[in-house]
């Protein structure tokens, strides 16, 4: 017998632990090498272990939902051995308390993916009365999309698969048709709410708004859009336009491009742009590193691949760490207006909104243009009201004459 150890990976410096999501493989089942064996989820990113040799699992000693650090041995592989043939072993007694759940699940093949399980809680249903198509099978994201249009069900008092159980109270006529469940947040969400609570107790905010006029960008946009796309492979969106004019308007306006430092203020001679992104995991805010050098293209290849890797929880921590400023677009959920919380230690954070045709006022006029708010929240205690507005007109300005780009104007 020849046992390889399984271990957590090395963690960021700032992350002091993390926690087990679904073992792909169970006890007694053959594995090739850097098969991914679990995912690991952290405060920020979500990892995957692979398992270091071929072989056969021999023990698994963290369960699902277990809390690990960096570097902790989770399972045992034997490398000599063949599938069937070693004697599976007990689980360990230490293994968090959700696991028994999804352990459970998993014999009866109705174990949901992460993602799956997130929008299978938030549409009330349940991975048991969904046919799973992936592995095993588990529950997979498109299953769940399939599920809801199908309009499935959770029936009365059944619990959740792949998620913390809670004890339902004794039956009564009036809760029949009203189920509870009690789910912890991912670590994820929960630094998330932490990050937010910190920004809104040390930063002294403040929104300004704007509106503009898209029509000039929509004009263009469709005058290239598939000269763009075949050339470039990548469609011609919004977002890349909004990085440009805000990139012009920062380095007009430096202190919206700083950040507080103690009693200092950090004035950052890089563009470095989050794009908020919504995940099956939450918020997550990627980085599009030195922004000023990017071209249209490369900005929007850039964040096509970030919303894939959103929607696969494939994010690396490297690529949301940093940011001097960011852009959130509500607009794609339809949002109207918005005040955006500053991503700390960024000091200022651009909201975009849905772009609709409305009556304005041009040369005595009342005419109908596609008007977009924007809103940009800022913090006070560096950045006062001249910079912020002055800013936001210059982003106006931009979009409303993109070829004031062209000539940093």
């Amino acid at each position: 017998m020849a046992i390889v150890e399984v271990k957590v990976p090395q963690l960021s410096e700032s992350i002091a632990e993390a926690t087990m999501l679904t073992w792909k493989k169970k006890v007694g089942e053959a594995v090739a090498v850097d098969e991914i064996l679990i995912e690991i989820e952290t405060d920020k990113v979500v990892l995957e272990v692979p398992a270091p040799s071929a072989g056969v699992i021999t023990e698994i000693l963290q369960g699902d939902g277990a809390t690990v650090t960096a570097e902790q041995l989770i399972a045992k592989i034997d490398s000599e051995a063949v599938a069937g043939a070693a004697a599976p072993a007990a689980a360990p007694a230490a293994a968090a308390p959700v696991a028994a759940a999804p352990a459970a699940a998993a014999n009866k093949g109705d174990v949901a993916m992460p993602a799956a399980a997130k929008i299978l809680a938030e549409n009330n249903l349940s991975a048991a009365n969904v046919a799973g198509s992936g592995k095993d099978g588990r529950v997979t994201k498109g299953d769940a999309l399939s599920a809801i249009k199908a309009g499935a069900s959770i029936p009365t008092g059944a619990p959740k698969a792949a998620l913390p159980q809670v004890a339902a109270p004794a039956v009564k006529e009036d809760l029949s048709g009203r189920p509870e469940q009690r789910v912890p947040m991912t670590r994820l969400r929960a630094r998330v709410a932490e990050r937010l609570l910190q920004s809104q107790s040390t930063n002294a905010i403040l929104t300004t708004f704007n509106e503009v006029n898209m029509a000039p960008v929509m004009a263009l946009r469709k005058k290239f859009q598939d000269d763009f796309t075949k050339e470039h492979g990548v469609k011609l969106g919004f977002m890349s336009f909004f990085v440009k004019a805000a990139v012009h308007a920062l380095k007009k306006y430096p202190v919206l491009n700083a950040s507080v430092d103690g009693n200092d203020i950090v004035y950052h001679g890089y563009f470095d742009i989050g794009i908020a992104v919504g995940s099956p995991r939450g918020l997550v805010v990627p980085i599009l590193r030195n922004a000023d050098q990017m071209s249209f293209a490369d900005i929007e290849k850039k964040i096509a691949e970030f919303g894939k890797k959103a929607a696969d929880g494939k994010l690396g921590l490297e690529e949301m760490t940093g940011g001097t400023f960011s852009i959130s677009n509500g607009g794609t959920f339809g949002s109207m207006m918005s005040t955006p919380i500053i991503n700390p230690p960024q000091s200022a954070i651009l909201g975009v909104h849905a772009t609709k045709d409305r009556a304005v006022v041009e040369n005595g006029q009342v005419v109908v243009r596609p008007m977009n708010y924007f809103a940009m929240s800022y913090d006070h205690r560096i950045i006062d009201g001249r910079e912020a507005v002055l800013g936001l007109v210059a982003m106006k300005d931009a979009l409303e004459d993109p070829s004031r780009l062209l000539f940093d104007l």
